[in-house]
């Protein structure tokens, strides 16, 4: 998923501290942050924007392309249904900790709904010189300088060291997306993907992967598919079968989710893996030249 600087964002949870911190930075930025919601503060203004009571009244008085929460984990169902319900069509939780069967119902009754979310335990998504969505340093242009490079990450600091590589590299980055790290999201590897591949301003990908679950596997099948070159970085070599990584997803179950098993796949579509994230850009560069580009 990508979000555009033209897109409204409503904030969920505005008034606490990480949610006044980010939304004063994401709107200073250029993300349209047209207000937020919290039941204790309705009629309120903060940080000079109206505060409704739910994400379903806040739809009754302004259009709203998309939310983001800075919600605790207990609180998220709740919040994400109240979105689900007002017909907003992007939702990016940032929370992690949240209980299973919560996100199960909700990521199901966003399936339902037609809405796409990013997360949980994701650190946002970012479109450099629009906008951004989450607690990414997207201001920092030594990270995030525009250009025509998708980057898209399970980890958000390894999406940031990602961006910064290829910014170093003189390279610049056309959308970030950071799916999230738990065993259950909203947006997978291969939606990312999909996205990066039909967006027109992308020319190139970076995957930022870990062992764990079989995302990277699948979207190395549409990878095969792609014209566009795919460069990737997966975390967790040296790791032993069996050992939980950093990431509630990245559990290598015999050997499901390995990272030869990864790096197999993605190398048998004609993704470039490299083994360290500062050889990103040199491979990027090799891709690029190789197209003739």
């Amino acid at each position: 998923m990508i979000i555009r600087g033209n897109e409204t964002v409503l904030v969920q949870g505005i008034t606490g501290k990480q949610g006044t911190f980010w939304s004063e930075h994401m709107r200073d930025y250029g993300t349209k942050i047209i207000g937020g919601v919290n039941p204790k503060k309705v009629g309120e203004m903060h940080i000079g924007l109206p505060v409704w009571a739910s994400a379903v009244d806040a739809a009754r008085d302004t259009r709203i392309d998309a939310a983001i929460q800075f919600i605790p984990p207990l609180g998220v169902k709740a919040a994400a249904l109240d979105a689900i319900a007002a017909g907003i069509k992007k939702l990016v939780i940032l929370t992690e900790h949240i209980p299973v069967q919560d996100v199960m119902y909700f990521l199901a009754a966003a399936r339902e709904a037609g809405t796409q979310i990013v997360g949980p335990n994701t650190a946002g998504l970012v479109t450099p010189g629009e906008c951004f969505a989450g607690f990414m340093p997207a201001f920092n242009t030594k990270i995030f300088k525009p250009g025509n490079i998708g980057v898209v990450s399970r980890s958000g600091s390894l999406g940031t060291l990602a961006c910064l590589v290829m910014v170093q590299a003189g390279y610049g980055i056309s959308a970030f997306a950071g799916i999230g790290g738990d065993p259950i999201i909203g947006t997978t590897t291969l939606d990312a993907l999909k996205s990066l591949d039909q967006d027109p301003k992308t020319e190139a990908v970076v995957i930022i992967g870990e062992i764990g679950g079989a995302l990277e596997e699948e979207a190395a099948e549409y990878a095969r598919t792609m014209t566009k070159p795919i460069v990737s970085f997966i975390a967790g070599a040296a790791s032993p079968p069996g050992k939980k990584m950093g990431h509630a997803g990245a559990i290598v179950t015999g050997g499901r989710g390995s990272y030869a098993g990864k790096k197999a796949a993605l190398e048998a579509a004609g993704v470039t893996v490299v083994s360290t994230p500062t050889m990103l850009a040199d491979a990027m560069a090799e891709k690029l030249k190789a197209r003739g580009a």
